[in-house]
């Protein structure tokens, strides 16, 4: 496996996986005292989850799974769309400043 293909996607994709879930225990918890742009700068996985999460009469644990893998699954693809961005600018000005070796 190429080190760039780590780098850039497998790297960001575990930490980002990381960074969602604890984003998400950090701001379920403390959702009352934050404003809701910070809740929804911190986990935008819970602001999409409670719009998103079904008005159905469900059991409790069916609808709070659904609320969790929601929430989970969207703080994941913001953070590892954040880390990927940051790493490939990292990389980019990285390997700019190596050069090629001609002229």
């Amino acid at each position: 496996m190429s080190w760039r293909i780590l780098f850039r996607l497998v790297l960001p994709a575990i930490l980002g996986l990381l960074a969602g879930f604890l984003a998400l225990a950090y701001a379920v918890p403390n959702e009352a005292g934050m404003s809701a742009a910070l809740v929804g700068l911190i986990s935008p996985g819970l602001k999409v989850a409670e719009l998103t999460v079904p008005a159905k009469h469900q059991s409790l644990a069916a609808t709070f799974g659904t609320f969790l893998r929601i929430a989970i699954a969207v703080n994941w693809l913001f953070y590892f769309a954040l880390l990927a961005a940051l790493a490939y600018l990292f990389d980019g000005r990285h390997s700019r400043g190596k050069g090629t070796g001609g002229s």
